[in-house]
């Protein structure tokens, strides 16, 4: 799989995550221990997970965006 294939899959799952996060932070006194556990702590690994893949893939576009900052600032 292509990095370009890879982040049109990884970047909706990055939302979802996202969504994952806010709706269990904000319903967490509503929601069962269990499952407050499951989806808002451990989407949490999932999610930094992502976000690292997400990183590693636009390693590049990273390093010459700080490189291009610092040279001309």
């Amino acid at each position: 799989m292509n990095r370009n294939t890879a982040l049109k899959i990884l970047n909706p799952v990055l939302g979802v995550l996202v969504l994952n996060q806010l709706l269990t932070g904000f319903f967490a006194e509503d929601l069962p221990h269990e499952a407050f556990e499951i989806l808002h702590e451990g989407g949490a690994f999932v999610f930094a997970a992502a976000i690292l893949l997400h990183v590693t893939l636009n390693w590049n576009w990273v390093i010459s965006s700080f490189i291009r900052a610092h040279s001309t600032g």
